[in-house]
């Protein structure tokens, strides 16, 4: 059955200015509504952000499409995400690159993502219950890095998990405005190319069992 609401919402994409046919093809193929908790579902097509569980939430559909777009995926691409979040962004990615990682600081977020995927047959996402500022040192270096969470500083540890010319892109916070920032590695320096204002969760390090 179509999906009225969905093509309303890639079509909103599209006049919002999201031009990239792979990134909303890859919107369109993943169903939004089992990422969010029932009591949202009816609401899953709307473009805005919606709460989940631990206090966090799912992005909007709008800044999912950005940070997708600005990561130019190929299918030869190996991904690092940094909060894996409910899922949604992490299945996106996985339509779009050859394998992803991604790392969550909170256990039941993961299990339910995890979930999620089993429940899609995405077969190419390997994850894990880390604290995602410590990267995936074992699986170095990626082609592309996302970061879900509003940070001040991209590390060293970070900088040094991405091959040369390779993409960061993340919500960048400067004087408590967060803007979502495209990075390309080159020279082992970052030079930066700001996308939009955007709020995220703020970027906390440990985990939560």
């Amino acid at each position: 059955m179509v999906d009225v609401r969905k093509i309303r919402l890639i079509l909103e994409l599209r006049e919002l200015g999201i031009s990239d046919s792979k990134t909303l093809s890859a919107l369109e193929k993943i169903p939004r509504e089992i990422f969010i908790p029932k009591t949202f579902r009816n609401q899953a097509y709307e473009n805005i952000a919606l709460p989940i569980a631990e206090e966090q939430t799912i992005s909007q559909p709008l800044v999912v499409a950005l940070m997708t777009e600005a990561l130019e995926l190929t299918k030869s691409h190996k991904v690092l995400e940094i909060g894996t979040g409910s899922g949604y962004q992490t299945s996106i990615l996985s339509i779009l690159s050859r394998r992803i990682y991604t790392i969550e600081r909170i256990k039941s977020l993961l299990t339910n993502a995890e979930n999620n995927f089993k429940k899609l047959k995405l077969t190419n996402i390997v994850s894990k219950h880390a604290d995602g500022n410590l990267g995936w040192k074992e699986q170095i270096p990626f082609d592309r890095i996302i970061i879900t969470a509003a940070t001040k500083v991209i590390s060293e540890t970070i900088i040094n998990h991405i091959k040369e010319n390779g993409i960061i892109v993340a919500p960048m916070v400067t004087n408590n405005i967060q803007i979502l920032t495209k990075f390309i590695k080159k020279n082992n320096k970052l030079d930066s190319e700001k996308i939009s204002n955007v709020l995220f969760v703020p970027n906390v390090s440990g985990v939560k069992n």
